[in-house]
């Protein structure tokens, strides 16, 4: 069976949340993203509507503590699934790149060996080389986690002081955070176990994160000391930006001022 590819004119006024959803579909059929992983997007694509779609003051206020935290830390990892490798691959890598230090790690809640592959795969497409958590090193344990997350690169997430977690679940990231990890992640959800467990949680889509990710490191890594770097996280209140995230999606005016799809 065969599925015609839909055309979205550029001056549909969701144009860009609609292509957003053909990548998570090519994705699904690709084999990288899981069905449940479907689900999960239109959950956070609700929350996204109440954002106006845009990435907002407290989101850049948490992406610079984000990009200060990266570059503070001395091992770094990314953490990529389905969904994130079918929408901002190519971004994670140059992020990768940006960082220097840092390694990126495929990890899955829906775990098959086939879409750990494809999920590498899509990552060595944009040069990506050395990929970890893929193959029998991925048998290291997260110690009080029975999900398949909790099996991780022993060379990667295991060891890191710094995790990067977009797209989570938050099981894992309570469990990282037990282990003495900071976590940063990407949740469009302010409420949810993940941005409340993180140290920086970005109220924002990850398409729109990864890129404004690359942008400010390039800029900390030019134009800050390692103490201005600390001061930037020290004055950081994640549940202060947690909830004005959410004071922004309670006082919303996109339902009367754009079609809903």
């Amino acid at each position: 069976m065969t599925s015609s590819k839909v055309f979205v004119p550029t001056s549909h006024p969701r144009y860009f949340s609609l292509m957003i959803r053909e990548k998570l579909v090519k994705g699904f059929r690709n084999g990288l993203v899981a069905p449940e992983g479907l689900i999960a997007h239109g959950r956070g694509e609700s929350f996204d509507y109440l954002l106006g779609e845009r990435t907002t003051k407290p989101a850049l206020k948490s992406i610079e503590a984000a990009s200060a935290l990266f570059l503070l830390a001395d091992f770094p990892v990314l953490s990529v699934n389905g969904n994130t490798a079918a929408l901002s691959a190519k971004e994670i890598c140059e992020l990768n790149y940006a960082l220097e230090k840092s390694f990126t790690e495929v990890n899955l809640f829906y775990l098959t060996e086939r879409r750990e592959e494809l999920i590498a795969n899509e990552l060595k497409k944009y040069g990506l080389k050395k990929i970890l958590g893929v193959g029998a090193k991925r048998f290291t344990e997260i110690p009080e986690l029975e999900s398949n997350r909790r099996k991780v690169d022993p060379e990667g997430i295991f060891i890191a002081d710094l995790v990067f977690v977009p797209l989570e679940d938050g099981d894992r990231t309570i469990a990282l955070k037990r282990m003495g990890k900071k976590v940063i992640t990407v949740d469009l959800n302010p409420l949810s176990r993940t941005s409340i467990t993180a140290d920086v949680s970005i109220v924002d889509n990850v398409v729109r994160v990864v890129p404004e990710l690359i942008k400010h490191i390039e800029h900390l890594k030019k134009n800050s000391t390692k103490k201005e770097l600390q001061e930037i996280v020290g004055c950081y209140d994640n549940k202060k930006s947690l909830q004005e995230g959410l004071d922004i999606m309670r006082s919303s005016k996109v339902l009367t001022a754009t079609e809903s799809e």
